[in-house]
C-alpha cells in the first residue's frame, strides 16, 4: 500500500489540502462526498463511541478497528488519524503505528500531551519533557515504513512554543502542526521556525485559532488544514432541532420536501460504500432492488 506516499505527495503539491473530520461511518460517508481527505477526530471519537469528552478515554484497539471499517469503504481518500500522546507509552504508539499502517491509513498525529490529557483547544493542558516526546516520536518515526507522521506540540507559552515547533521540525517528522494557535501573527512566527517543514494548522468551531479560509492559509504557508469537528457539531444542531421539531408537533413527522432527507436518500449515500469495496456485491444489491421495485409495481 503507498496510501502515505500518496498522502505526501498531496502535501507537497501547490495549496493547502483539507481534511474533514468525521466521527463515524456515516459522517465519513458524507464528507467524502465532497473532499478527498478524511481526518478521524479523537474529539469526534470519543464523542461518537463513548459519549465522553476527549480527556484520554479512547483505548487504542477502537480506533484500530475504526480506520479499518474506513478504509474499507473509502480506499482511494487521504485518512489522517489521531493517535493522541500514542496511549501513553511509546511502545503501545509503535504498536499502533504497525496496526495502522498494515490497515492503510495515510498519517497519524502524535501530540506531546501528558495523562490527563485535553482536547487540544481547552485549558488545562500539561505537556512532555521535550527529550521525552521526542525520544517517543523518534520511535514511532523508526517503526512507519510509509506512513505521514504529523509531530503536534501542545505548548501555550509563547517561547516554549517556538522551541518545541523548532525541535520538531528537525526531526524527521513530515509535517508540524502547533495546536490552539491563537493569531494570524503566531502563524507566521512559527511557519518563520520550521523552515521548510510543511505546516499544519487545525481548526475547530469554537476553538481559540482564528477561522481562515484555504487561500489565507496558503498565503501564511500552511500546507495542511484538518477541520475537526464541522460533521459533529452539525450533527448535533441537526438533530436536536429535528427531535424538538417532532416533540413539538406530537410525533408526527415533518413532510418530505425536496430537500430532505429520507429512506432513498440515505441508501443511495450507504450504497456508495458498498460498491468501492465490493463491486460484486453492489450488482447483487442493485438486482434485488431491481425486483422488489418491479413486484412492488406489479402487485
Amino acid at each position: 500500500m503507498y496510501n502515505g506516499r500518496q498522502f505526501r505527495a498531496a502535501i507537497g503539491r501547490a495549496g493547502v489540502t483539507p481534511l474533514i473530520g468525521v466521527f463515524d461511518m456515516f459522517s465519513a460517508s458524507v464528507a467524502a462526498k465532497h473532499y478527498d481527505g478524511l481526518f478521524v477526530s479523537g474529539f469526534g471519537f470519543a464523542a461518537s463511541y463513548y459519549g465522553l469528552p476527549d480527556i484520554g478515554y479512547i483505548a487504542w484497539p477502537d480506533m484500530v478497528n475504526f480506520v479499518s471499517r474506513l478504509r474499507l469503504a473509502f480506499p482511494e481518500h487521504h485518512l489522517l488519524v489521531d493517535i493522541d500522546d500514542g496511549y501513553v507509552d511509546p511502545e503501545v504508539a509503535c504498536h499502533v503505528v504497525e496496526q495502522l499502517e498494515a490497515i492503510g491509513a495515510s498519517g497519524l498525529i502524535l501530540e506531546d500531551q501528558k495523562r490527563p490529557r485535553r482536547c487540544g483547544h481547552v485549558d488545562g493542558k500539561q505537556i512532555l519533557p521535550l527529550e521525552e516526546y521526542l525520544e517517543k516520536l523518534n520511535l514511532v518515526l523508526d517503526t512507519r515504513r510509509d506512513l505521514v507522521v504529523v509531530a503536534r506540540t501542545d505548548a501555550t507559552e509563547e517561547s516554549e512554543i517556538l522551541r518545541r515547533a523548532e525541535a520538531l521540525a528537525d526531526t524527521r517528522a513530515d509535517v508540524v502542526l502547533v495546536d490552539e494557535v491563537r493569531t494570524v501573527d503566531w502563524i507566521r512566527k512559527v511557519r518563520a521556525v520550521i523552515g521548510d517543514k510543511p505546516l499544519l494548522f487545525n481548526q475547530i468551531a469554537g476553538g481559540k485559532s482564528p477561522r481562515l479560509s484555504l487561500r489565507e492559509l496558503e498565503e501564511l504557508g500552511a500546507d495542511v488544514a484538518i477541520y475537526s469537528t464541522p460533521c459533529l457539531f452539525a450533527a448535533q444542531s441537526a438533530m436536536d432541532e429535528a427531535i424538538a421539531t417532532l416533540k413539538r408537533d406530537g410525533g408526527r413527522l415533518p413532510e418530505m420536501g425536496p430537500d430532505s432527507i429520507g429512506v432513498p436518500q440515505a441508501l443511495e449515500l450507504l450504497e456508495q460504500n458498498m460498491s468501492r469495496f465490493h463491486p460484486k456485491r453492489r450488482a447483487n444489491v442493485e438486482r434485488s432492488f431491481e425486483q422488489e421495485a418491479v413486484t412492488v409495481s406489479v402487485n
